[in-house]
């Protein structure tokens, strides 16, 4: 039982250390799925008397009217060796170690300083006045195993003894201490309590009117979740049909499977009436049997008459009262934390399973968000230069199997080269310019003074150019239909680079140079593609018009006159022959073109397209450096507060595969 119970308290301290605490967290939670102890009462029904009864130490704030006014979330750690301390969690570098008054060297543990804390930090969040606050308090009491206490409590009597108190009354204390087999017990069992503030019915002076409610509503986000084992405090000396705790408790546990009815202030029921039948469940029956407490009252606590005293009276009233005599042994705070305990173990083996399904599903969702958000920064220059350096061959990766294949977008280039470059030549309007009237203007203007001979050869070649020209749209066009598509690979690249998501300046300077390379690259494609055009009108060829047949052979005299040649059959089939030469060098450009362009463009942007950033890096400073790995602060206290979380469940996990292995 022990293995268990340390277990859930291992994982509940572990999740409170990393601030797991469950509500309104936007983080996994495993505090949730913990079994936890809520002690739920109206105001003075004694619960925090009963509290302090289990835990055996006098530490909660008391008074009149509302006390509790905030949740205080206790965790009870039993722990090896000597030291006794308290810790909470808005003071983690702090252990109370100064339990009692100075003038007993620090043996008798009142926990004034613990109790004076709980009040202060209280007031920090509600002021000095009588309003509640749902934020709860975290309290870890550590205490060592049970020999250690009784230790201890041999020498409290001595030194109580040499401060001449009763001698009576140190030799009682030494037997049920040390001497007595049945003696009661004070180590701390490892459990995690939380006292909620006490209900009621009517708000008071410095209250607002929703106090009533908004207490209710406080007390319900506790116990209705599944997990909450609920410690409903009645009054013995008040109608149980008007108890708050078993009202509430009702509505969130119908079954009463998770309820545990404690009944106090049995030793202030009037004369002639006794608690018999709620005790043994004929009054309001639950699952768990009743239990009734007798608590410090309050002349005792003024007394500062402490637990074990208070625990021996209570098992002497319930020993000596004839009506409870055949309940004792099941009666007293005692018994009522061995049944906390014995109940919390078979909860616990009941959740192990879903605990460790849980665990692994949330483990892998954890470790799926911490590579979603990336790795940490390093602080150093080479770090800082690595990772920058390794996001961007991540981009540019991307970037390339973009353009292979591998991932989508590089086939809208072929599609550019083989549907939009070959349909631009179609629409090019060669007849325009090979209509009858130009031919016959341009040749005629060719010729000049002295007319041709055989063959129209300026005019050919001024036909030809002016047909040629109109090709360098369609290239220019393609080039920049290419370019395009690189630029917006790039932004799917960098979408697709969850690394650059980390660092907003880094990913808008990896696109500026991405950018300008590709500008760069784009620029000098079209100096070299339109070469390509350039040349097709410096350099005709030859063999295309050598091998088309002379006019005389087509029925030609040369007794006719020059002039004669001119006419409209003549023309046509000027305008003919220019055409089938346009037509074979579009062919070729068709294929030509594309190549020029795959080449300067998007061979280079495969091969350099960060070449001029990477080289600007190695200038740059560890300020500069920093600049670019600007990560949003709440990314980096996200990440952090997940690599803790991933920590907390893979421990959890060890610890319960361990207790697992133990069995």
């Amino acid at each position: 039982m022990e293995s268990l119970i340390s277990l859930v308290n291992k994982l509940q301290r572990a999740c409170t250390a990393l601030g797991d605490h469950g509500e309104g967290s936007t983080l996994p939670t495993l505090w949730d799925s913990l079994p936890v102890i809520a002690v739920v009462g109206g105001q003075s029904s004694g619960k925090s008397s009963v509290l302090e009864s289990v835990v055996g130490k006098d530490f909660l704030p008391r008074g009149s009217g509302i006390v509790t006014r905030r949740p205080l979330v206790l965790q009870l750690h039993r722990i090896d060796g000597q030291g006794e301390y308290a810790e909470f969690m808005h003071l983690k570098d702090k252990k109370f170690t100064d339990f009692g008054n100075s003038s007993t060297h620090l043996l008798i543990f009142c926990f004034a300083l613990v109790r004076q804390e709980i009040a202060d930090e209280t007031d920090r969040a509600t002021g000095r006045t009588k309003q509640i606050s749902s934020v709860p308090i975290y309290l870890s009491i550590y205490s060592p195993n049970g020999k250690n206490i009784l230790t201890i409590c041999l020498l409290s009597c001595l030194l109580l003894l040499l401060y001449n108190i009763s001698t009576v009354y140190v030799e009682k204390m030494l037997k049920s201490c040390w001497f007595s087999p049945t003696s009661p017990e004070l180590h701390l069992v490892n459990l995690t309590l939380v006292d909620l503030p006490g209900l009621t019915k009517v708000a008071v002076e410095g209250q607002p009117d929703s106090i009533v409610q908004d207490i209710e509503n406080m007390v319900r986000s506790f116990i209705e979740k599944p997990n909450c084992i609920i410690l409903a405090i009645s009054p013995a000396n008040q109608d149980l049909a008007t108890s708050d705790a078993i009202k509430i408790s009702r509505e969130v546990d119908p079954k009463g499977e998770r309820t545990f009815g404690v009944l106090t202030k049995i030793d202030l029921m009037d004369k002639g009436t006794d608690a018999v039948d709620i005790l043994e469940g004929r009054s309001y029956r639950l699952p768990n049997p009743w239990i009734g407490v007798v608590n410090r009252s309050q002349q005792d606590i003024n007394k500062n008459v402490d637990m074990i005293s208070a625990r021996l009276r209570e098992r002497e009233y319930f020993a000596n009262t004839p009506q409870y005599k055949h309940l004792a042994q099941n009666m007293g705070s005692e018994h009522l934390a061995k049944m906390l305990s014995k109940h919390l173990e078979s909860v616990i083996k009941s959740r192990i399973p879903g605990l460790q399904s849980l665990i692994t599903k949330t483990t892998a969702e954890l470790e799926t968000e911490l590579h979603r958000l990336g790795k940490p920064i390093s602080a150093e220059a080479g770090g800082k230069l690595y990772t920058i350096m390794e996001i961007c061959r991540m981009f540019d990766g991307i970037y390339k199997e973009h353009l292979d294949g591998a991932r989508p977008g590089g086939e809208k280039i072929y599609h550019i080269f083989d549907n939009q470059f070959p349909v631009a030549l179609k629409r090019l309007q060669f007849e325009k310019n090979l209509s009858m009237e130009n031919v016959k203007k341009l040749i005629t203007q060719a010729d000049g003074y002295q007319p041709h001979l055989i063959a129209p050869e300026q005019g050919y070649r001024r036909l030809i150019e002016s047909c040629l020209v109109s090709i360098r749209g369609p290239a220019e066009t393609a080039i920049d239909a290419v370019h395009g598509v690189l630029k917006e690979l790039v932004h799917k690249s960098i979408k697709e680079t969850h690394e650059l998501k980390q660092f907003p300046t880094l990913r808008v300077e990896v696109s500026k140079a991405a950018f300008k390379s590709l500008d760069r690259m784009r620029d000098e494609s079209k100096k070299n593609t339109l070469k390509l055009v350039d040349m097709e009108c410096d350099y005709l060829t030859v063999d295309f018009f050598r091998k088309l047949p002379q006019d005389i052979e087509k029925g030609g005299s040369a007794t006719h006159s020059i002039f004669d040649r001119y006419n409209d059959t003549y023309l046509k089939r000027i305008g003919t022959n220019v055409l089938a030469y346009v037509d074979m060098v579009c062919s070729t450009l068709r294929n030509s073109i594309p190549k020029s362009i795959v080449y300067c463009q998007v061979r280079e942007a495969k091969r350099s397209l960060l070449d001029h950033f990477f080289t600007e890096l190695g200038s740059k400073g560890t300020k500069q450096l920093s600049k670019l790995l600007d990560e949003d602060p709440e990314v980096m206290e996200r990440r952090a507060n997940l690599a803790k979380r991933l920590e907390l469940y893979r421990s959890a996990q060890a610890e319960i595969e361990a207790v697992a292995w133990t069995k």
